[in-house]
């Protein structure tokens, strides 16, 4: 990821692994504590478990993406803005 910010770029990406990290440490915890009742039960434990930390995932990622697409629009914006310069 290439921000402005140092900052801001080591701000996401330790939210992006934290993120992972509450995905996957939610996943195994309910995972073991419901396989005493069932393999079943267990594996829907571990999906609801890693739910939240997706989401997170996925706000992180979508920020990304929006940030991508700006530094984009600006760069289009500012080759159009020579175009139209030399016109």
């Amino acid at each position: 990821m290439k921000n402005s910010s140092p900052l801001l770029s080591l701000l996401i990406n330790f939210l992006l692994g934290a993120s992972w990290a509450f995905a996957f440490l939610g996943a195994a915890s309910l995972f073991f504590i419901f396989l005493q009742v069932g393999i079943i039960y267990s594996l829907i434990g571990a999906f609801l478990g890693a739910l939240p930390g997706l989401f997170m995932v996925l706000l992180v990622e979508y920020y990304l993406l929006r940030e991508e697409q700006l530094e984009e629009l600006k760069k289009q914006s500012k080759l159009l803005e020579e175009l139209v310069a030399k016109a």
